[in-house]
């Protein structure tokens, strides 16, 4: 039997052993919309919760247009230019408009990647900027939230009378579902903000791959932006091609929570019982690109392997691991236990602390083997991560560690929330029960 998994830009064909119990499971996504720029269009006249954007934009000043970063597919040579031409007809030419690219703690996107984003039309018409949250300077303090987060938030974007967001919906295994409030925080807070609300405390509640309700990490991130403020939102979900299968546009809570709503009914899955091993891709390019966000491959997996069975994690990693500071946070610890009692110290931070804090929840509950051309770093002895050179072998390792015959596949990774009969879990729920 094959399977074919999201790898890179095409995508790999994987040979499965003889004599399996195989499941392979992937959600039903919406088919692509015929015109993708009408559908656009449609949505910023129509939108949900709030006037049409012209009408909002008519009379302001200067526009600021918050776009995601690389690391998120979204098609926006067809989503931005309605944007722009609804702003340029409502009097904000290019002049008065700034797009601002959400980098969170990502680094800069690069002057070649924009122009795969946008187009060179864009950057030649538009002030294109890339959020720098390590810059403190480039941040004015708004105020703080309930559980104390100070809000640190890009100068650029506050002094702009009209804010527009944009994103992409998806599964996400700490939002609960990307988009919407997203762009704002992390999007183009400050560090001091992107550090509260990925603190340890938080990571260990009640947070996971499609939890909204009662959620503090996706309450948190409301709040942010009720304080912070945005005008409009328009967010998109996409098909496994990276082509548009959705527009929500409106009001930033109203319309993400309808996108939230479509996106749960075409990617959750549920299968019967947790698998001994779990054959899951890192999602394509462009999250397979650095070891640090193909994590949330492992993360998709989680719920759906069973306690002490094994992930096999199939990334092109073409970039990598990830941040000088994530894969010195790697080396430094010796085992996902001496991570975590460092990481609860009150005066210990590092950048990107927090994916290492998720790859440790994968690990109390499975093994891991990495099938990727080549390792990007050395872990040490006591995480239970290792290498293959294919998923074939990663695969045949795997079933002689755990010693069962259930495997499942999920071919585009973190695109897909898989679940045990439709049960959500807290990503510290979903590894309870330690094996190591």
């Amino acid at each position: 039997m094959n399977v074919r998994l999201d790898f890179g830009r095409r995508g790999i064909d994987v040979e499965l052993p003889v004599g399996l119990d195989v499941t392979v499971t992937q959600g039903q996504r919406r088919p692509r919309v015929a015109d993708p720029t009408g559908a656009v269009l449609h949505a910023l006249e129509q939108p949900i919760g709030t006037p049409p954007l012209a009408q909002l934009a008519h009379g302001r000043k200067r526009a600021v247009v918050v776009i995601s970063d690389k690391t998120r597919p979204i098609p926006y040579r067809t989503v931005l230019p309605p944007i722009l031409d609804t702003l340029n007809r409502a009097g904000l030419g290019p002049g008065e408009v700034e797009i601002l690219v959400a980098t969170g703690l990502h680094r800069p996107n690069t002057a070649d990647e924009l122009v795969e984003m946008l187009g060179e039309d864009v950057l030649r018409s538009y002030r294109v900027r890339n959020h720098v949250a390590r810059n403190q300077d480039e941040h004015a303090f708004v105020g703080s939230t309930k559980r104390g987060t100070e809000i640190w938030i890009d100068r650029g974007y506050l002094n702009a009378d009209l804010r527009i967001l944009t994103g992409l919906i998806e599964p996400h295994l700490m939002a609960g579902y990307s988009g919407g409030r997203k762009a704002v925080c992390p999007g183009i807070a400050g560090v001091r903000t992107i550090r509260a609300v990925h603190g340890p405390k938080m990571l260990e509640g009640w947070v996971g791959p499609g939890i909204i309700e009662g959620n503090p990490f996706h309450e948190e991130m409301l709040e942010v932006v009720k304080l912070t403020g945005a005008d409009f939102l328009c967010d998109v979900t996409i098909d496994r091609n990276r082509c548009v299968t959705g527009v929500f546009a409106g009001d930033v809570v109203a319309a993400h929570a309808r996108g939230v709503r479509a996106v749960e009914e075409q990617t959750l899955v549920a299968v019967a019982e947790p698998a001994d091993v779990v054959l899951v891709s890192a999602g394509g390019y462009p999250l397979d690109q650095t070891l640090y966000q193909s994590i949330k491959g492992l993360v998709a997996a989680l719920n759906v392997v069973r306690p002490g069975g094994a992930i096999v994690l199939v990334a092109e990693l073409a970039e990598g691991a990830g941040s000088e500071e994530f894969v010195g946070l790697l080396q430094s610890v010796q085992s996902p236990g001496e991570f975590m009692h460092r990481v609860w110290q009150p005066d210990f931070f590092t950048f990107d602390q927090w994916m290492v804090q998720h790859l440790c929840q994968v690990l109390r509950k499975a093994s891991v083997w990495i099938a990727a051309p080549k390792p990007v770093l050395q872990f040490r002895e006591g995480f239970a991560v290792q290498w293959a050179p294919t998923p074939e072998a990663a695969i045949d390792a795997a079933l002689r560690h755990v010693g069962g015959k259930h495997l499942l596949v999920i071919p585009d990774g973190p695109y897909t929330l898989a679940t045990v009969r439709g049960r959500k879990l807290a990503l510290s729920g979903a590894g309870a029960e330690a094996h190591l």
